[in-house]
């Protein structure tokens, strides 16, 4: 018995040394993520900034009635679904066929200078590459300039809302489907390489060796990923959005966080503001148990 409390005083001090490691984050975590969410109070409330939270009159569920009533809010929902839904099933398909390509590549100097280039975009902030979507894409830019010199009509992918959602898409997967491949790249160092030697030998071809075991190696990566990225679906991209819309496209530009945005802070709703993001966060809770059950179910990982 006092072996075993010994041992048990043991692990509780070695790991310690990790709590310990933990703790500025933690407190990090506490303050800037838990203590503001005091401010959901405001949703229910008619939040006057002079009047503070405590002193400002209690509405109910007045702003969240007139949230569901909004025609707009709807069409703001499709936008960010639509949105939202691309990027993760484009990353992810093109995210998997880079991590297969680049698995290929004997030559080291030539692989890691492939994934310095590719993974580099990921690590730019939105303000400087929105700097360099509008450059290539504006009427006067790069693009255009391509379309007009071989005789082709000129498109105007920042104010069309025809072309606004899949500049969007596209941008966004170029950006991020470098660093988002690392874990598929991951995934297929995992398997057997017993497997391919034995599908080889059968005489399967490189296509047929993908198919039938990178392919099934990688799904529950794959499905992990995707239930990980169901459960913020209703987040497309403030950043990417607010740098590059405008009115000309809110009918297919405008997401719920930019929504978020214009109606709480810019018009000075606070309360409705606060009521829309509450909202969204509780739908994206929803969407995250669903996405664990699912992961374990299909992928046999669970989130948490």
């Amino acid at each position: 018995m006092d072996k075993t409390r010994n041992t048990r005083k043991i692990r509780h001090r070695s790991q310690a040394y990790y709590h310990v490691m933990m703790l500025p984050g933690m407190i990090f975590l506490l303050i800037f993520s838990y203590a503001p969410m005091v401010g959901v109070i405001m949703s229910f409330q008619e939040y006057v900034p002079a009047k503070g939270i405590l002193g400002s009159e209690w509405v109910g569920l007045k702003h969240f009635k007139y949230l569901l009533s909004l025609p707009d809010i709807w069409l703001i929902t499709r936008n960010t679904l639509v949105i939202s839904l691309g990027k993760i099933i484009l990353r992810t398909v093109i995210a998997v066929m880079f991590a297969i390509l680049l698995n290929e590549i004997k030559h080291k100097f030539l692989k890691k200078s492939v994934q310095t280039v590719v993974y580099l975009p990921h690590f730019i902030s939105w303000v400087i590459m929105a700097f360099i979507v509008v450059n290539f894409f504006s009427l006067d830019g790069t693009v255009n300039a391509i379309f007009s010199s071989l005789g082709l009509e000129k498109m105007n992918f920042l104010g069309s809302n025809k072309l606004f959602q899949p500049l969007l898409i596209g941008t966004d997967v170029w950006k991020e489907f470098g660093y988002s491949s690392i874990i598929y790249l991951a995934a297929i160092t995992a398997v057997d390489p017993g497997l391919h030697e034995a599908a080889a030998l059968d005489g399967a071809g490189w296509w047929q060796r993908v198919w039938h075991v990178t392919l099934p190696g990688m799904v529950p990566i794959i499905l992990l990923n995707s239930a990980m990225a169901i459960s913020g679906i209703l987040s497309a991209g403030f950043d990417q959005v607010y740098n590059l819309y405008s009115p000309l496209v809110y009918e297919t530009g405008d997401i719920l966080d930019t929504y978020v945005y214009r109606v709480g802070l810019i018009s000075r709703r606070y309360s409705f503001g606060t009521a829309v993001g509450l909202l969204k966060s509780v739908v994206g809770i929803i969407l995250l148990v669903s996405a664990n059950k699912l992961a374990g179910k299909f992928a046999h990982r669970k989130i948490f």
